[in-house]
């Protein structure tokens, strides 16, 4: 069982071995207990599910929360269901942060904050830096930012400004996405 460090947390996570679709189910409903603790409702709650559990894709959450959009996303796992299982543990991991008084809820609210149309934001933030939409490495994704950043940069002969602001911002949301 290998360890994974998201927002400070260690996130140890089997990958789940039988029962995929049930499992995803599982993972769902722990998301909306999870956030129940703080006082949300199941219709606060958005869980993208997957029908065939044990396909390569994203996991994610949403829910609102004082009136902010929040969301949590996990794609670096083989499976669909495994990336679940990080989502919810992560989530239970910051509410259980903001119950124990180690966090506050505005700041959970900020670390979870995001558009509603982050997914078109993140599609968008890979063409900018010339990378295909799986692409979820963090050092390839850094290796890319340099290297345009650099060719872009305002100091450089042929810098454009506003094309290094817009690298900048993909690079962001990216990063966003994966720490």
């Amino acid at each position: 069982m290998e360890a994974v460090k998201i927002k400070g947390h260690e996130i140890r996570a089997a990958p789940v071995r039988d029962s995929f679709n049930r499992r995803s189910v599982q993972f769902m409903n722990n998301i909306i207990k999870s956030l129940g603790k703080i006082g949300l409702s199941e219709d606060d709650v958005e869980v993208e599910m997957e029908p065939n559990a044990i396909k390569k894709l994203a996991a994610s959450a949403s829910w609102w929360i004082e009136g902010y959009h929040l969301h949590y996303s996990y794609s670096s796992q083989d499976r669909f269901v495994d990336n679940l299982n990080i989502v919810s543990k992560v989530i239970d991991a910051e509410v259980n942060a903001v119950l124990s008084e180690q966090k506050t809820i505005n700041d959970f609210i900020s670390d979870f904050a995001e558009d509603k149309d982050i997914k078109e934001q993140r599609k968008k933030a890979r063409e900018t830096l010339g990378l295909g939409e799986e692409i979820n490495d963090l050092k390839l994704i850094d290796k890319a930012y340099k290297e345009l950043a650099k060719e872009s940069h305002p100091d450089m002969p042929n810098g454009d400004t506003e094309k290094f602001k817009s690298i900048n911002r993909a690079h962001k949301i990216l990063k966003r996405e994966l720490q």
